[in-house]
Order: C-alpha cells, then structure tokens, then sequence
C-alpha cells in the first residue's frame, strides 16, 4: 500500500547534520535528513526506531539515541509510489559523519538552524521539519542529551 519511512534530525554543537542525496536515490542531489525505508520484518517491535539508528549507522558512520519524534507526512514519490515518513530528533552519540554509503548519500555537513532556514536550495518542507524539530530542543533541552 505505502512504503513507511523514518528521518533523523541530528543535533549537534548547535547544528544539524544534513545530506547531500545520492544521484541513484529517489530526489536525487536534494539536500535532506539522513533516513531511509522501514523493511518488512513481519511482527516486531520498536521497527522505527530500529530502523532509523541502522539506516543513520549504514550511511552516514554516526550513532544516535534518545529519538523523540517531530512530525509525520504523506507523500507520493514522482514514480507514483506513496510514502510516509516520520521524523525523529536524536541526540548525537559518536562517530564522525562520513559519506560511507556513496549509493544513497553524496555528501554530508553541518548546518545552524538558521543556515537551513534561509538556505536556498532546502526544501520547504525540511525547513519545517527542523523548525518543528529546533522547537522540541528548545522545550526539552534539560531532558535532552544534547
């Protein structure tokens, strides 16, 4: 019926991480949060959040945790495929962001909020996603492992 799919908003040192897609992935050289597909995996349990901490591992070498979750979409992809994707905040544990899946991510970077906002080439619908997800850092930085 749909493909389910997870983001990660990353938050580091007051930034963002942000990717460069792959010219193979579906919006291909759109900038975006790093992420990726739910896989079938029949009955089981806390598969987004699963899934999200491999996907984020598998492309871009960084760790996370402490996801809470930002904002849900729907959209339909340009080969007529329906999507919806979850967003989530994660608090950064470890490693150093690399491009280490060349097929799915080009490049990587950091970016202030402020950056993403006023950034041309970012879709609008990530500046909202980081806008939602900087909101939930500001009321939450206390509990936050940030």
């Amino acid at each position: 019926m749909f493909i389910v799919n997870v983001e990660a908003a990353i938050y580091k040192d007051e930034k963002w991480l942000i990717v460069r897609r792959s010219e193979k992935e579906h919006a291909a050289g759109a900038l975006a949060l790093v992420g990726g597909k739910v896989d079938d995996e029949g009955n089981s349990s806390d598969i987004l959040e699963r899934t999200l901490i491999r996907e984020v591992e598998e492309e871009v070498g960084v760790t996370v945790s402490n996801l809470m979750y930002v904002n849900s979409s729907s959209f339909v992809t340009e080969s007529g495929v329906s999507v919806v994707d979850i967003v989530f905040l994660c608090s950064y544990q470890g490693g150093k962001p690399f491009v280490k899946d060349p097929d799915e991510v080009a490049s990587v970077s950091w970016m202030s909020t402020q950056e993403i906002l006023t950034h041309a080439e970012i879709p609008s619908y990530l500046k909202e996603n980081i806008q939602l997800a900087d909101n939930l850092v500001k009321r939450n930085a206390d509990s936050l492992l940030i």
